[in-house]
């Protein structure tokens, strides 16, 4: 059974850090992307950062480009975003998912999830 277990969310102030974890399992993490998506309340999800396990092609949303980095440590199966300059409107509901790595783009990221994780909620206060 394929799960995603995000973690690490939590409340920080404007300008603080936090480093969400996705711990995956029940798949061969080599040849996938892994993918971390938000949504805020009465917004649509977007794509925040992907990262393809086997060779480390990452991508990041404009709205994140220089304060979040996404790293993968295939021993453990685990994805990790590092959220640094925290703003209020990074305030979300933070998802990881999967694909074959195949579906993933330097231009768009990840797309076409097959596996979605529950979600970690990170509240930025100003």
């Amino acid at each position: 059974e394929v799960q995603l277990q995000a973690s690490g969310g939590g409340l920080v102030q404007a300008g603080g850090s936090l480093r969400l974890s996705c711990a995956a399992s029940g798949f061969t993490f080599d040849g996938h992307a892994i993918g971390w998506f938000r949504q805020a309340p009465g917004k649509e999800r977007e794509g925040v950062s992907c990262i393809t396990s086997s060779d480390g092609r990452t991508y990041y949303a404009d709205s994140v480009k220089g304060r979040f980095t996404i790293s993968s440590d295939n021993a453990k199966n685990t994805v990790y975003l590092q959220m640094n300059s925290l703003k209020p409107e990074d305030t979300a509901v933070y998802y990881c998912a999967t694909v074959d790595s195949s579906y993933y783009s330097d231009y768009e990221g990840c797309i076409g999830m097959d596996y979605w994780g529950k979600g970690t909620l990170v509240t930025v206060s100003s």
